[in-house]
């Protein structure tokens, strides 16, 4: 099949070419295809090299007869037959001779140049390379890179290298590759079976020829591995077999690993040149591939891997426990506790695979890497709970993270319970555990005293002068501090909160945790909300933008963040920007047990909703914000404005009686709160009363009705205008007016002109004295409908993203390489690169730099930090 990008790359290539990959990678078969499409039969010499050929005089002679075959090359080479005394060095001078008056192009394709064993002959290919004419173009096929003193035409830019990485199949063409072997496959399992294979041409060949008649293509596909016998017998020949006894030893013990190193190796063989073999793999394409930039780590190809595993099941399966045990301790010591886990629960050993997590715990959790600890518990079988008591207060907080209350109790109820049969060496550990998930679990409900105390225990045991974490004290109370200033935000405590908000993320900068200070700073922007909107963004695209540095945004403190982003630009009636932030907060956050940010959300979208004028959306949204505040242990701060709100919508639906209703239902401290007071004066004017309107309103203009944010004077002032107005005294109309301008012109806070539309009053206004018509211009714009249009030419993902490739996807605007990403989330770098394939094609786009701003355009990542 054509592979024009590659053609192209063969058409524009300098004056040497060299196409390096694996065995299968479909080397030579490119170049066929690029002769016949380019047309180039009668100026290409092509010379395939024998296996293992060392005779210098054999190949030189090939190489004169098959450039004697070209137009060109006829009438200059000259003819040579064979002689024993016919030295390689004196053919290659001979040819360089006679191709001094070469004037039209010849390619000298050169197929398994590795397989040119004379090392005389290499020399004497060198020679002719460096000095041959500029109209003799090289094209080297070869499994593994030779020394031909490519490096310096290298610098001089007269080379052109194709690489395994190029060669490798787009999903596009082995889609057209399984056709036509009249196969047709689901999307799915042509995505599965690309990944199985990597693109490698010869997997992807031998599967479409056993996919051909298959009764189940798709469950076939799904299924390809490299233990498929024709795949095995392939690899076992070309590669494994080509393999030294030592180099085949490490293979198969090392195949039980995602990542190996040199000194990994060692400690599974028991050897001392882990490191050098692997690297000569790696240099001869033997489907071993680095995975860092030092080249001291690398894998192995997906199919390969299969194929050692089994030979290793096959030829010491009694060995494969303990390779993992070994490997557990060496990830163990070496500071990579996941792959430790990973590796003790491989061998089954349930109980050191507990000790292990447990131990690592606290950092994995401080450090944001919830959802790793929540796929390494996965791993263990379901009555480990119940056998290990340190596993149990770890599932207790996994149930928390994943959304369940009650699971969460009643683990951390057995963990409790069980606790006494702990080793004495690992109790205060144990207790460190039950503290700090108790300490979430408070903090989750809402209930400040609850998490103030478990604050304290939590330091009181971190702290103490024998403890048995040492260094873990800082983070603690990090942990403590950010714990207590969320719990006091949503209870409006926000002198308190913004002391420890601030005190713990100083606090976490200075120990390098940046996972406290992202959640510190989404709360800030909280608390900057009811000083400054244009503050609290800024604060929300710097805790968003940590969030995607390090691939948190599934997080549930993420949420928090969006949700504040989309409360600004809903408040400042940018409905169309504020809705991918409130949907991406309605992803993140679970509402049934994040209450306090869940409530938060609901309210939102109800804010939203009314900028859009859909009253019976918003009805719905702050009802369900109500219901969440009910659960909660104490009052959250968004309980007064959530009614007031209400109100205003069941006025705006004109359920008179209805809003009389509700507001009859509060007590008197709420009714005298300066939100429902702007309510009831909407109601008010609603009943034709602007008198009742203004006295319902005095308290609030006077600063004696208390009120959760000062913006609601906004909607105070501007009731006040329009029951001036409606009395009969449009002079007493334009002070309060100008007051709801004054108050909503430094942040473009439009929510109330919309709530409480004014027009005509607006426009009269605009015509007298007024510090804000540009303003005044950009509400009646709303209110006329014009609102901002979407960014155009966008259009949906062209399939849903998965939380892997969301994860994947918050880490592409960073700096970050594709190893340091896979470093980052505990996985390889393959399943990286995967999962970036797979966005660029939902995405519709073809690099990283296009894919990060279609990603920021459809709102999936935080918009540019406008430049000061």
């Amino acid at each position: 099949m054509s592979r024009q990008r590659l053609s192209e790359r063969l058409n524009a290539a300098q004056r040497v070419t060299v196409v390096s990959a694996p065995p299968g990678s479909g080397k030579t078969v490119l170049l066929r295809s690029w002769i016949a499409e380019a047309d180039l039969a009668d100026s290409a010499a092509w010379v395939s090299v024998g296996g293992d050929e060392r005779d210098p005089q054999r190949f030189w002679l090939s190489v004169l007869g098959t450039l004697r075959q070209t137009t060109a090359g006829s009438a200059l080479v000259r003819e040579l037959t064979a002689a024993p005394d016919l030295d390689g060095w004196a053919i290659a001078e001979r040819l360089l001779k006679d191709l001094v008056p070469l004037e039209d192009r010849i390619w000298l394709v050169i197929d398994d140049v590795h397989e040119l064993g004379s090392g005389e002959a290499r020399r004497q290919l060198e020679l002719l390379v460096m000095r041959a004419p500029q109209e003799l173009r090289f094209v080297l096929a070869t499994r593994h890179d030779l020394r031909l003193g490519l490096h310096r035409l290298r610098l001089e830019g007269e080379l052109t290298e194709i690489r395994e990485p190029d060669l490798r199949f787009t999903v596009d063409e082995a889609r057209k590759l399984v056709g036509a072997a009249g196969v047709v496959l689901p999307e799915q399992a042509l995505a599965l079976l690309h990944d199985r294979t990597e693109g490698w041409a010869a997997g992807l060949r031998l599967a479409a020829l056993s996919l051909a008649g298959h009764p189940d293509p798709g469950r076939f596909a799904e299924r390809f591995s490299g233990s498929e016998r024709t795949v095995a017998e392939y690899l076992v020949a070309e590669v494994l077999d080509r393999q030294s006894g030592a180099a085949r030893r490490l293979l198969l013990r090392t195949s039980i690993l995602e990542r190996v190193s040199g000194p990994l190796a060692d400690a599974l063989t028991g050897g001392s040149d882990g490191e050098r073999i692997l690297q000569e793999l790696e240099e001869t394409n033997a489907f071993v591939v680095s995975t860092d930039a030092t080249r001291s780590w690398f894998r192995y190809h997906h199919l390969f891997a299969d194929l050692l595993q089994l030979k290793l099941r096959r030829t010491a399966a009694g060995e494969v426990s303990a390779l993992h045990r070994a490997a557990t301790s060496w990830f163990a010591g070496h500071g990579h506790p996941v792959e430790a886990v990973r590796h003790a629960q491989a061998a089954q050993d349930w109980n050191l695979a507990s000790r292990l997590l447990a131990d690592h715990w606290p950092t994995l959790q401080l450090g944001g890497h919830a959802e790793t600890v929540h796929e390494l518990l996965a791993g263990f079988p379901a009555e480990a709970a119940a056998a290990y008591a340190e596993l149990a207060v770890l599932i207790a907080a996994d149930e928390l993270a994943q959304g369940s209350l009650e699971a969460a109790e009643r683990y951390l109820g057995l963990a409790a319970r069980a606790s006494a049969t702990v080793p004495a060496d690992r109790r205060e550990r144990q207790q460190v555990l039950l503290e700090m998930v108790r300490l979430l679990l408070a903090r989750q409900c809402g209930n400040p005293p609850a998490v103030a105390e478990e604050a304290r225990r939590l330091q009181a045991i971190a702290e103490a002068p024998d403890t048995a974490l040492p260094g873990l004290g800082e983070e603690l109370r990090g942990l403590a501090l950010i714990s207590l200033g969320i719990t006091e935000v949503w209870a409006a405590q926000f002198e308190v909160a913004e002391r420890h908000l601030e005190q713990g993320v100083a606090l976490a900068r200075r120990i390098g945790r940046p996972f406290l200070e992202f959640s510190g700073l989404a709360h800030q922007a909280v608390i900057e909300t009811y000083r400054s909107f244009a503050q609290a963004a800024e604060r929300c695209r710097r805790a968003i933008e940590l969030a995607e540095q390090h691939g948190w945004t599934d997080e549930p403190t993420a949420g928090t963040a969006y949700v504040m982003l989309g409360a600004v630009l809903a408040w400042q009636g940018r409905a169309e920007e504020a809705e991918p932030w409130v949907q991406r907060a309605e992803r993140t956050v679970r509402a049934e047990t994040e209450l306090a940010a869940g409530m938060v959300v609901h309210h939102t979208r109800g804010v939203l909703e009314l900028v859009r004028g859909r009253y019976q959306d918003a009805l719905a949204a702050f009802r369900a914000a109500e219901q969440l505040a009910g659960n909660l242990a104490a009052p959250h701060l968004h309980v007064p404005p959530t009614r007031g709100l209400l109100l205003h919508v069941l006025v705006r639906l004109g359920q008179i009686e209805r809003a009389e209703q509700a507001l009859a239902e509060l007590g008197e401290p709420d009714r005298e709160r300066g939100e429902t007071r702007t309510a009831l004066a909407a109601l008010r004017l609603a009943q034709d009363d602007p008198h009742a309107a203004t006295a319902a309103l005095a308290p609030v203009l006077d600063g004696s009705a208390p009120l959760i944010r000062r913006t609601w004077l906004i909607g105070a002032f501007l009731l006040e205008a329009i029951a001036r107005d409606a009395l009969g005294d449009p002079a007493a109309a334009e002070r309060p007016l100008e007051c709801a301008l004054d108050l909503a012109e430094p942040d473009g806070l439009l929510l109330f002109f919309v709530l409480q539309p004014a027009p005509a009053l607006l426009e009269r206004h605009a015509r007298h004295r007024t510090a804000h018509p540009s303003l005044i211009a950009e509400i009646l714009d709303l209110l006329a409908g014009k609102m901002p249009a979407p960014p155009t030419g966008l259009q949906a993902l062209l399939g849903p993203l998965s939380s892997s490739e969301i994860r994947v996807l918050r880490y592409l605007p960073t700096n970050l390489s594709q190893p340091e990403i896979a470093n980052e989330l505990h996985v390889s770098r393959h399943t990286i690169r995967t999962h970036m394939s797979h966005l660029y094609a939902k995405l519709g786009t073809h690099s990283r730099t296009e894919a990060v701003e279609r990603a920021r355009a459809l709102g999936l990542l935080a918009p540019h930090a406008p430049r000061r």
